[in-house]
């Protein structure tokens, strides 16, 4: 199954609410004030964010105006560049060797989101290895052992309670002695006002700089499509911390908030790089904001 149809059946939650929303906002033969309020309403309602869906309604006037557009699916046309603009904000380059740092809270599939993009790496002919960095669970390592016997690659560890930046230390090592392309740190998923894990971050950030500083270095952040709005306020949280370069969003099929998708790359200027469709071990893939756009709005 290509992305496209990946990407159109995993949205389907979406698109039967913001899709079928926009679509009857968009049967109106006029543009005027009331079609505009009800779209205003439909969005955000549909967890696109205040201040994302005034951008849209404020964009879509001037387009449609400037153009001399008076029917609505030519203007349904505009909505769509606009989204696709707005969720286009920069491109992540995937150069090599990659290290990718995960974080997160609890509960987010970090540790599930590594293990299937050990699988995607390795489809696309590269070299893996993975971290368990989260030393706090005690089934975390067990499990990102699990994922990494399907996908067939390497995974360091530490006993339970090891310090982390320690076990990224061997995995750097490991990886670089192996000339492996990619590496995929797992951590402990934390809360942004546990101070301490917060400096663990840093400090497995000074790690990779100091160990691999020729490496491509991202930070990325793991967010449940599921929580909406709140996933805002958990990249900001991230972002002041350590810094994040990227976005992975999970359980986007599981999810009827998928405008959420357009407040965090308009509010927050960061792209997302990689949406997670399902439970399967090949169910994530690359984001493409016109794909996206395309698979929630007919």
């Amino acid at each position: 199954m290509g992305f496209f149809s990946k990407l159109f059946n995993g949205l389907k939650k979406t698109k039967d609410t913001i899709g079928a929303k926009i679509s009857n906002v968009f049967k109106r033969s006029e543009l005027n004030d009331e079609f505009y309020d009800d779209l205003e309403e439909t969005l955000i309602t549909s967890d696109v964010g205040v201040e994302t869906t005034m951008y849209i309604i404020d964009e879509l006037k001037e387009r449609t105006k400037k153009a001399h557009i008076k029917e609505s699916e030519e203007a349904k046309k505009v909505l769509k560049e606009i989204m696709i603009e707005i969720l286009s904000v920069e491109e992540v380059e995937l150069d090599y060797p990659l290290i990718l740092t995960f974080v997160g809270v609890n509960g987010v599939g970090k540790t599930t989101t590594i293990g299937k993009l050990a699988n995607y790496f390795i489809r696309n002919k590269k070299s893996v290895t993975l971290v368990a960095g989260d030393t706090f669970r005690a089934a975390a390592s067990s499990q990102l052992s699990m994922w990494g016997e399907r996908s067939k690659v390497r995974v360091i560890s530490q006993g339970e309670g090891a310090d982390p930046s320690a076990v990224v230390y061997d995995g750097i090592s490991s990886a670089k002695a192996k000339g492996n392309d990619v590496l995929l740190i797992d951590t402990a998923g934390r809360l942004h006002n546990k101070t301490n894990l917060m400096e663990e971050l840093k400090k497995i950030n000074r790690v990779k700089e100091k160990e691999w500083p020729d490496a491509n270095q991202l930070n990325l952040i793991v967010l449940d499509a599921t929580t909406g709005q709140n996933a805002i306020s958990q990249v900001e949280a991230f972002s002041d911390s350590i810094g994040i370069d990227a976005i992975v969003l999970t359980k986007l099929d599981g999810s009827a908030k998928g405008g959420v998708v357009l407040s965090i790359a308009y509010e927050l200027e960061l792209p997302i790089l990689f949406v997670g469709l399902g439970e399967g071990i090949e169910d994530i893939e690359m984001f493409d904001a016109e794909t996206f756009v395309d698979a929630i709005i007919d």
